[in-house]
């Protein structure tokens, strides 16, 4: 019962936006824009579309496919999913999603459990003086899984309770996702300046996050190297300042370290005591490379006295074919923990849409884990490299202009080369997630 009722307020939630936009739509208030209006909204470059005026991004004279979370950027060939409206001079976006997950992790420290998690984000742009504002919202129903999250093996980070440790388990989102705001001053035809305000918001570190990836975002699990590429993505206080020239973007945030704690319906404490900077190159419309480095004031609610350096660089390439799209990511980062340990994570993803109704997708990652077992074990604290696969499909069926329902699945395999893991957790594992999706694209 508390599966289904969490599943029907989401999906409620999703459904009633919708409807809202279809009765503005429909009453002339916020006509729709075409679907060559906007860049991204069907695949390929600017000269692919043969738009003599495309829209541009936020941050930038550039394509606004180009954009995703926070200010990181993508490919500039990625699809622009979502529905966009103009309404007088602002431009307006909309997107979510909402799972209905069964989760089932085996072994002596697996679990199962049935839950939901969603995400509608709001985007709008207008131009101001000069240059262009900024603002986006973004929301998710997470808390109502609880404190303790959803089982998934090996992942590690964070607490939901204020007490204890998340081990084997995913945390939930915060309520409040993103709220922040923007203004980008062009410099050139091909250069900008931009400054970006998040409370909560995402820093400049690491690729984009991972359910904002379109290699990643239809998996319903999250990525056990979260913590080593992009648990930044919900941050209470960020300032960011940027140069745009052409492909490239270089960018510095001032932010506030502490991860979210276990009060996931309200805002926390900014401090701004953690700074980061990247790189991106964006060098063909299909490929989008960053280099970043992060150092995070005591980001661990119940380990105040670690500090973490965090540098990560990723790669994304995206293949617009035809009515069908491949997308993938390699990403690496590397967490040093003072006093602590140096810990590695790795990752490859990769999804392939056909035809806009059958959804592949995959995931390998290797960790170096530390946090695996807790102070009463003999080895607590010895980092331990551990290994997951990951493979998917989903089925979309068409519901309404910009709603789909996708029912799908996935499978994972974890591999466990040293002696001491293996015996704590049964040997290699498999576990599985049966899922079905609503969204808004």
């Amino acid at each position: 019962m508390r599966f289904t009722s969490i599943l029907a307020l989401a999906t409620g939630a999703v459904l009633c936006a919708s409807a809202v936009l279809a009765q503005e739509h429909q009453h002339g208030d916020m006509p729709e824009m075409q679907h060559g209006d906007m860049p991204g909204m069907q695949h390929g470059s600017d000269d692919d579309m043969g738009m003599a005026h495309p829209m541009l991004g936020v941050f930038g004279p550039y394509v606004m496919s180009r954009e995703a979370s926070g200010t990181s950027w993508q490919p500039d060939s990625t699809p622009n999913e979502g529905i966009h409206l103009m309404a007088d001079d602002w431009m307006l976006m909309f997107h979510g999603y909402v799972n209905g997950v069964y989760d089932r992790q085996t072994g002596p420290r697996g679990d199962d459990k049935a839950f939901s998690s969603s995400m509608a984000m709001a985007m709008a742009q207008r131009p101001l003086g000069s240059g262009t504002l900024g603002l986006r919202a973004m929301l998710s129903l997470d808390p109502l899984m609880g404190r303790n999250g959803y089982p998934l093996l090996l992942a590690t980070g964070e607490t939901a309770d204020g007490q204890t440790h998340l081990v084997d388990r995913q945390h939930p989102h915060d309520f409040f996702m993103e709220l922040a705001t923007s203004y980008s001053l062009p410099l050139s035809d091909n250069s900008s300046v931009f400054g970006y305000f998040g409370y909560p918001g995402e820093p400049a570190l690491g690729p984009p996050a991972f359910m904002h990836r379109f290699s990643g975002m239809d998996s319903p699990e999250a990525p056990i190297t979260h913590h080593w590429l992009d648990s930044t993505h919900i941050t209470f206080g960020v300032a960011t300042l940027g140069y745009v020239y052409d492909k490239w973007k270089i960018e510095g945030s001032s932010f506030t370290g502490r991860e979210p704690n276990q009060f996931r319906w309200d805002f926390d404490e900014a401090k701004f005591d953690s700074g980061s900077g990247r790189l991106t190159f964006n060098a063909t419309p299909n490929w989008s490379m960053q280099a970043s480095y992060g150092w995070l004031h005591s980001p661990e609610q119940l380990d105040p006295d670690r500090n973490e350096h965090r540098i990560t660089t990723s790669a994304t390439y995206n293949k617009p074919f035809a009515d069908n799209n491949w997308a993938s990511t390699f990403a690496w980062g590397r967490r040093i923990d003072q006093p602590g340990n140096t810990l590695d994570g790795f990752l490859l993803e990769s999804a392939v849409t056909l035809a806009e109704r059958h959804t592949f997708f995959g995931r390998i990652e290797r960790v170096d884990e530390d946090e695996l077992f807790d102070q009463s074990a003999p080895f607590a604290g010895k980092p331990f490299s551990v290994n997951k696969g990951s493979v998917g499909y989903i089925y979309d069926i068409p519901l309404a202009e910009h709603l789909k329902l996708g029912l799908g699945g996935l499978g994972s395999v974890i591999v466990l080369p040293d002696h001491d893991v293996r015996s704590s957790y049964g040997g290699d594992r498999f576990s599985y997630m049966a899922f079905m999706r609503l969204k808004i694209f």
